[in-house]
């Protein structure tokens, strides 16, 4: 298969796609689902296909010149081709989730349309070489999110939605104000080696901080729990604040260099965002929002891993999105169960639910092991390598601070799962959701188990891209 065909089409297969699903959605609900997820397996399929080229030591790499700096520049590297693996499998399994969730909601083809573009737009951002395609794909995600998070339209949830997309817009326009000092300085928009400003690197951080809800632009992700289940599945766990950390990584591990001083204030930024978030999420009762706050916590750990910048510690950050991604998408689609069958996310008006609800039980408790780091599920193995990373690059106050916030997950993840699922029932509480719906979460729950026991297939790979990273400190 022709190499740039592979690239192309892993971007714009969704992208052109989706525009598509509604005219199929007046023909028949059926063909459109199965059109969409097809979409998004072409992408997945051709993501994999990538992964025997880069490490075989090639780049892929699609370069069109337009004027002052505005180039269609692709490149898919090991980097990239790690990141979109996990993005489009991730997206197949939430969508596979929605068919039967989102089946008796209207605005459904409105719905997959935006799932499907919102997946090509972040394989477009994945895959840029040149900042201001970078942007342009960044935006498209803003869009597509801020439509997805308003799904049932309520004055109150439209209003969230809203607020998402002004302070995630915000920070994406301070970011292009530094990609453009960037040309100032370099006199070029691609992503290349070199060294940039220290306001640059401010502005461009403010960027990475917002669309990964990390301190002080993390509020809207919470109130953004509004939309449906897999709509935060998608957007707050797996795919939509894994952007922040990826283009963290883009640019100031692949690309230009990061000062001493800007790894340290990255650093103190998500410590503290990681404790802030921990201390909300035990202390709140809204379900979706718990986890939310616990999203924003584990964010923390990704960038702390990145910004202490040694192999071991990149290494396990690069583990910590996969493994993240996959155990917190299973803990907001077990939310959606259990919120569509009690009619409630008030963690104090449920109970009990281990009794009618023993799969969905079973999925949320080994998610939750996995993104509190017990072993021996993958997670465990991602927050040890970041830890172990830091300690040896000795950086032993910092390091302090995340154990505490470690602590903090295991406190308030157990406490939701005792609430919601231990005790005696508040209510009548029905039976499992539907077999697929189940099926799915069961899936992500052994999932984050297996991954732990096959640790050194997924190690050795983020091990290989680390490598390839010339901004990691050796």
């Amino acid at each position: 298969m022709n190499r740039e065909f592979m690239l192309l089409g892993a971007i714009f297969i969704p992208v052109c796609g989706a525009f598509i699903l509604p005219l199929l959605g007046r023909v028949s609900l059926r063909l459109r689902n199965l059109i969409a997820l097809s979409f998004i397996l072409a992408s997945c399929v051709l993501s994999f296909r990538m992964i025997p080229l880069v490490f075989s030591g090639q780049t892929i790499i699609i370069n069109k010149f337009f004027v002052l700096g505005l180039n269609f520049s692709l490149c898919a590297d090991a980097l990239a081709v790690f990141m979109a693996c996990i993005c489009s499998f991730l997206s197949a399994v939430i969508l596979i989730y929605s068919f039967d969730y989102i089946s008796h909601y209207q605005n459904q083809n409105e719905y997959y349309a935006m799932v499907v573009l919102f997946l090509g737009s972040m394989m477009g951002l994945i895959f840029s070489a040149n900042l201001i395609l970078l942007y342009v794909f960044w935006e498209i995600t803003a869009i597509t999110s801020w439509r997805l998070i308003g799904f049932f339209r309520e004055k109150a949830y439209v209003e969230r939605a809203n607020k998402a997309f002004l302070m995630t817009m915000l920070g994406a326009v301070l970011m292009l104000v530094g990609f453009i000092m960037v040309y100032q300085q370099t006199g070029s928009f691609e992503l290349n080696t070199g060294i940039i400003s220290g306001l640059a690197i401010f502005l461009i951080l403010c960027g990475v901080f917002s669309k990964s809800a990390t301190l002080p632009f993390q509020t809207w992700l919470p109130d953004a729990g509004v939309a449906p289940s897999p709509v935060t599945a998608l957007l707050h766990a797996a795919i939509l604040v894994k952007i922040g950390v990826y283009v963290f990584a883009r640019i100031f591990l692949a690309s230009f260099i990061l000062p001493d001083f800007w790894r340290m204030f990255v650093l103190f930024i998500a410590a503290l965002s990681a404790l802030i978030s921990a201390g909300a999420a035990f202390i709140d009762t809204d379900l979706k929002r718990i986890i939310a706050y616990s999203t924003i916590s584990q964010i923390a750990f990704i960038f702390f891993g990145l910004a202490v910048g040694n192999p071991i510690a990149v290494s396990g950050a690069l583990l910590y999105i996969f493994m993240h991604g996959v155990a917190k998408a299973g803990l907001f689609l077990c939310a959606g169960i259990i919120e569509q069958n009690t009619k409630t996310k008030d963690i104090t008006k449920l109970g009990g639910l281990m009794r009618t609800m023993p799969l969905t039980g079973l999925a949320f408790l080994f998610c939750s092991f996995s993104v509190m780091g017990i072993p021996p599920f993958g997670g465990f193995f991602s927050k040890y390598m970041v830890f172990a990373g830091a300690a040896k690059s000795g950086h032993i106050g910092i390091t302090i601070l995340f154990l505490i916030g470690a602590f903090g997950t295991i406190l308030y993840l157990f406490r939701v799962f005792n609430l919601v699922f231990m005790g005696e029932a508040k209510s009548d509480t029905p039976r499992e959701g539907s077999p697929l719906m189940v099926g799915v979460v069961v899936f992500l729950g052994l999932f984050s188990l297996v991954s732990g026991l096959l640790i050194n297939y997924f190690a050795d790979f983020t091990r290989f891209v680390t490598e390839t990273l010339p901004g990691v400190i050796r």
